[in-house]
């Protein structure tokens, strides 16, 4: 390709930066709930290119329309997901921390979740992250209760009125408690389980809270986070989740440092070199494309009106060189079937073999602009009746 001896390392930082925020906006496609929406939308446009193509007036009409105010019909469509990338943007921007519990307060938590599970008790508890869990709770009693396991074996007791909701717990303070959740819809994550469960992974796919559920009809402990859910088996093993997600920064030690990001990338280098082709085609297209520049293209010779019963034997020469000034995507987009230049042949029956070529009769995309012909002359070989 051409333009890439253009390149400078301005550029390379540039088409860097668009990768990386295609990546992220691939990998949140590939997440978010209305992802189907947006392949309805992709659908759409590919049957009004289409339309376009064939030059199917009224689908072409109604479909632009629609288009007009696609913009609207993505932030209807998205305004959860799009809310949430913007809130993980400014949590990112301002640093924006929650007080974590101290390892006191997570032996309470590990503690009280297994000490439930033994006795058949159900329970739903939330530690926040960094993004706000507001918008996504309804209900519930502010506390500010010390944690310990007196005060959430109470708030999960059968006869209480929270008994069934959820608590937050942030550092060592139990800040609400009968708080009700979103339900997830994932049947297939759910695999089975209860109204907690599906409350749990509702709040996991919505913001980055970390959810620990307490099944009363299996007993089981398990933990959803970022649309996950899983089942956590014994004490060491909440230990190790909470340690992990909690003091160390939520994410997995096997994705923390340089090796854990490597590992991370590694796993979604499909989505990266999406990311990277669309970068580099779309600064193709945008920056060194957009310049004007000249290009030298050889023309066929279409000879049009030749008088009846004449027969065209060849034309001298059989194209001609046309050099056309434009934007440089528009030059290498025309095709040679755009190009053509037509040559009135009525004139041979008055005994005319030459013809002079002038920028008026090359046919051309009208983006482009003629520059030169040459030669400016071509000869008729016809044969007469």
């Amino acid at each position: 390709m051409p333009f890439l001896a253009e390149l400078r390392l301005s550029d390379l930082i540039d088409m860097a930066i668009v990768a990386t925020l295609l990546w992220v906006g691939i990998a949140w496609l590939r997440h978010t709930s209305a992802r189907l929406a947006l392949v309805g939308l992709a659908a759409l446009g590919a049957l009004f290119l289409s339309a376009r193509a064939l030059d199917l007036r009224l689908t072409t009409w109604l479909l632009q329309g629609f288009f007009a105010v696609v913009a609207l019909v993505l932030v209807v469509v998205f305004q959860d997901d799009l809310r949430r990338v913007f809130e993980r943007i400014a949590v990112w921007g301002l640093r924006r921390e929650t007080p974590r519990p101290t390892r006191r307060a997570q032996d309470v938590l590990v503690r009280t979740c297994f000490g439930l599970a033994r006795a058949s008790v159900g329970a739903l508890i939330v530690l926040p992250g960094k993004e706000p869990l507001t918008r996504h709770m309804e209900g519930g009693v502010p506390l500010d209760g010390q944690l310990s396991e007196e005060l959430l074996s109470s708030l999960f007791d059968p006869g209480s009125d929270g008994h069934d909701g959820a608590i937050v717990v942030r550092g060592d303070r139990v800040v609400r408690f009968a708080c009700h959740l979103p339900l997830s819809t994932d049947w297939a994550t759910l695999a089975g389980g209860g109204t907690r469960h599906a409350a749990a992974l509702g709040l996991s796919e919505r913001c980055d809270a970390l959810c620990l559920v307490v099944s009363e009809e299996r007993g089981q402990v398990s933990m959803a986070f970022e649309g996950e859910l899983r089942p956590i088996p014994d004490r060491d093993a909440l230990t190790k989740v909470l340690r992990t997600f909690l003091a160390e920064g939520r994410r997995p030690a096997s994705e923390r440092g340089v090796l854990g990001r490597a590992r991370v990338v590694t796993r979604r280098w499909r989505e990266g070199l999406v990311a990277v082709g669309i970068a580099v085609g779309l600064w193709s297209v945008a920056i060194p494309g957009a310049t004007v520049g000249l290009v030298t293209r050889e023309v066929p010779i279409r000879v049009e009106n030749l008088p009846t019963g004449y027969l065209l034997e060849g034309v001298d020469p059989p194209t001609v060189e046309v050099q056309f000034e434009g934007k440089r995507r528009d030059l290498m987009l025309a095709g040679a079937e755009e190009l053509a230049i037509e040559v009135d042949a009525w004139l041979v029956q008055l005994g005319r073999r030459t013809f002079e070529i002038g920028n008026d009769q090359v046919i051309h995309p009208e983006q482009l602009r003629v520059v030169a012909v040459r030669p400016s002359k071509i000869k008729l070989s016809v044969e007469a009746p």
